[in-house]
């Protein structure tokens, strides 16, 4: 038993650490097409087709304070995005389609254009290169705190905090000030 245990433990942190070693997306990489997201039903996976100019931010987990409290201002900033040509605003994060449902519902009580999507397995932020060992603090990888611009599926723009809690060059004012 305890071999089978070791064996399946080498094999989750293989798993993990392929996860993780892909490099960082840059401006000018193409955004994979993503079909394994979740918006709002756990059973209902949508595709992330991107057209026009989009912003999708990645945090490290919801209801964290600092993604709580660096979200809020891309809600309040919604219109000051759509004036410069913003199609959609994407929060994702490494977690469930349940959770991330709920952190909407906390932080826009009233309703909200901007999305918020569960990469729960994360596919996505893995093929972007943008997933970090959270274990210590969250449990398993997390997204990295980034904030990508994108025309179409190319990135134009991509800023990623180097300290995952810190809120600088993914703030909403930072973004607004790129486009």
């Amino acid at each position: 038993m305890t071999s089978f245990i070791a064996s399946a433990a080498q094999v989750a942190h293989s798993a993990v650490a392929g996860l993780l070693s892909k490099a960082q997306v840059e401006a000018g990489a193409t955004i994979p097409q993503s079909k394994d997201l979740k918006e709002g039903d756990p059973e209902k996976p949508i595709t992330l087709t991107l057209t026009g100019k989009n912003i999708i931010i990645g945090v490290p987990g919801a209801f964290t304070p600092s993604c709580s409290s660096q979200v809020p201002a891309y809600i309040e900033d919604y219109q000051k995005f759509k004036a410069k040509g913003v199609k959609d605003i994407y929060v994702v994060a490494v977690n469930d389609a349940f959770v991330m449902k709920a952190w909407k519902a906390k932080l826009a009580p009233d309703g909200t254009p901007v999305r918020f999507l569960a990469d729960d397995k994360g596919a996505l932020l893995a093929n972007l290169g943008l997933l970090f060992d959270a274990s210590p603090l969250l449990g398993a990888p997390r997204s990295k705190r980034f904030a990508i611009i994108a025309d179409g599926d190319k990135v134009t723009y991509i800023g990623v905090e180097e300290v995952p809690s810190d809120v600088t060059v993914t703030s909403a004012k930072s973004i607004l000030a790129q486009l």
